[in-house]
C-alpha cells in the first residue's frame, strides 16, 4: 500500500499515470472475490476515468494543482456530491433529492486534483462504532478475514477501501471515534481534527456539537496533506517534532481500564519505543475524563441531537431504519431538556479544566480502542453484547470529541498481530503541531514493528 507522497512521486516522474491508478482501484472494487460490493455504496467508474484522463492531459502540459493531483480517493456516503443522493448509509434516504453542490471539503479536494472513485459504506447515519450496515452489508476487516470481523465504524467502507487498495486514501467523519476506530481496528492511520478546522457544510450530521471531518490513509503525511487541503490550506509534509525530551502524558483515568491483552501488549511496546527514543512518558490522573463519563450517563450529545434530527422519520418510518440504530436513536426521546443544558455547561467547564490539566504535555497517549476487532457473529449474538462492544469501542475516543481535541490513531501493533491503534491527542487548534508530533511517533514506531 503506497502512501500519497509515493504515488505523487510516481506520477511526477512518469512511473505511472492517473488513469492507471484509477483503473487499478476500479478493478479492485469490481473484483467479485473482494470487498468492493460491501465497501462501496456507489462507484463513479466513468467519471473517475474521465477525470483521470483530464488529469494526465493537464500534467503533460505542466499543470499540476497540488501533490494529490491525479490520485484516487474515496469518500464516506454522508458527504454531498453534486447531482447525487446523500444516503448516509440508509435506505430511507435512497430517494431523497440530489445534492446541488459538493460539500466544501469535497470541493476543495477536487480543486486540488483528487479523483473520487466512489462513496463508501458506513454505519447507518453514522450512529455506531462497529461499522455494520443492515442495508448494504458489512465490509470485512482485513485482519483475520476468514473469521469475519467488523471493520469498525462508522467510516467502515472507507477504512477497508484503503486497506484493500480500492482507494489511496479516504475521507470520513468523526463524532465519537468514527475515523479513529476503523483506523485502529484495520491497521491504518486516521486523523480527527479540531472541529472548526474543516467546514461541516454538506456533511450529513450526527451531532452538531461533536461532528468533525477527517482523513484515513497509509501514513501521517497522507492524512496531513488531505487535512490541509480540506481546511483550505496548501498540502505540506510536516516536519517531525523532536522526540528527545517530548513530554507525553498517559491518562490513568478510564482509558487504560480492562484492555484486551493484545491492546495492552501493543500499547506497552509503543510506550517503551518512545521512551527509548528519548521521550518523557508520564502517567497522570485526568479527572475530567471521569466527569465527562459520569455526565454522559445522564445525557449524551449524540443521542439528543441525532434524535432531534430524525424524530419525524422515526415517527413515520421507523421500520425503514436498521433496528439497532432505531433503538439507540429513540433513547434520545427520553432525555430531559434541562439535562441537555447541564451537559452543554459541563462541556465548557470540562474544556477549560482539561486544558489546565494537560498543559504540561506535548501530547497525550492512549489506546484508540480498548479491544481488538470482534467478529460479526459475536456482535450479532445478542443486543446486550452488541451494546457492550459498541460502548467499549467508543469509550476512549468519544471524550476527546467533547473536549474538541485533535487526535491521531497510529498503527502500533507488531506486523502480523491484531491491529491496534495508538491514539495521540493534542490541544484544541493545535492540529499542525500534533501532525508534527504524529510524524515523529510514526517514524519511531515504524522501526520497531
Amino acid at each position: 500500500m503506497k502512501t500519497l507522497p509515493e504515488l505523487s512521486s510516481d506520477l511526477a516522474n512518469g512511473r505511472t499515470t492517473a488513469k492507471k491508478l484509477v483503473k487499478a482501484c476500479l478493478e479492485k472494487i469490481a473484483d467479485p472475490a473482494g470487498e468492493g460490493s460491501r465497501a462501496f455504496i456507489k462507484v463513479y467508474a466513468d467519471a473517475a476515468i474521465t477525470a483521470a484522463r483530464a488529469s494526465d492531459a493537464a500534467r503533460a502540459l505542466g499543470q499540476v494543482t497540488s501533490p494529490i493531483a491525479g490520485i484516487p480517493i474515496s469518500v464516506k456516503d454522508l458527504f454531498d456530491i453534486q447531482s447525487d443522493i446523500t444516503r448516509a448509509g440508509s435506505k430511507i434516504l435512497a430517494n431523497a433529492p440530489t445534492a446541488t453542490a459538493d460539500a466544501p471539503a469535497i470541493q476543495r479536494l477536487r480543486a486540488a486534483g483528487a479523483i473520487i472513485v466512489g462513496r463508501t459504506n458506513m454505519t447507518e447515519f453514522a450512529y455506531g462504532a462497529h461499522g455494520m450496515n443492515a442495508h448494504y452489508g458489512t465490509p470485512l476487516n482485513p485482519w483475520d478475514r476468514a473469521t469475519r470481523r467488523i471493520p469498525g465504524g462508522s467510516t467502515s467502507g472507507g477504512a477497508v477501501s484503503v486497506t484493500d487498495d480500492m482507494a489511496a486514501a479516504t475521507i470520513g467523519s468523526d463524532t465519537g471515534g468514527s475515523v479513529r476506530i476503523p483506523s485502529a481496528l484495520c491497521g491504518i492511520t486516521g486523523f480527527k481534527p479540531t472541529q472548526a478546522r474543516v467546514p461541516l457544510d454538506g456533511a450529513f450530521p450526527l451531532s452538531f456539537t461533536r461532528d468533525s471531518i477527517g482523513p484515513l490513509g497509509n501514513s501521517v503525511t497522507c492524512c496531513a496533506w488531505l487535512d490541509a487541503i480540506m481546511a483550505g490550506a496548501t498540502a505540506e509534509t510536516p516536519t517531525a517534532f523532536p522526540l528527545k525530551g517530548m513530554r507525553l502524558g498517559v491518562p490513568k483515568t478510564i482509558l487504560l481500564d480492562g484492555l484486551a491483552p493484545e491492546v495492552a501488549d501493543a500499547f506497552g511496546h509503543a510506550l517503551n519505543c518512545l521512551s527509548a527514543a528519548g521521550a518523557i512518558v508520564e502517567e497522570f490522573n485526568f479527572p475530567e475524563l471521569q466527569r465527562e463519563h459520569d455526565g454522559s450517563k445522564k445525557a449524551n450529545f449524540s443521542a439528543i441531537e441525532a434524535y432531534a434530527l430524525h424524530r419525524e422519520r422515526l415517527a413515520l418510518h421507523v421500520d425503514e431504519f436498521d433496528p439497532r440504530v432505531a433503538k439507540r436513536l429513540l433513547l434520545g426521546a427520553n432525555i430531559d431538556a434541562a439535562d441537555y443544558v447541564d451537559l452543554l455547561q459541563l462541556r465548557q467547564s470540562l474544556i477549560t479544566s482539561a486544558n489546565l490539566t494537560t498543559a504540561r504535555f506535548d501530547a497525550l497517549l492512549a489506546p484508540a480502542a480498548p479491544i481488538v476487532a470482534p467478529t460479526i457473529a459475536e456482535m450479532e449474538s445478542s443486543d446486550e453484547v452488541f451494546l457492550k462492544m459498541n460502548g467499549l469501542l467508543l469509550r476512549n475516543c468519544a471524550p476527546f470529541n467533547v473536549l474538541n481535541r485533535p487526535c491521531w490513531s497510529l498503527p502500533c501493533h507488531r506486523f502480523g498481530d491484531a491491529p491496534v491503534g495508538l491514539m495521540v491527542v493534542g490541544e484544541t487548534m493545535g492540529d499542525k503541531r500534533l501532525q508534527a508530533i504524529g510524524l515523529a511517533i510514526e517514524m519511531a514506531l515504524a522501526t520497531k514493528r
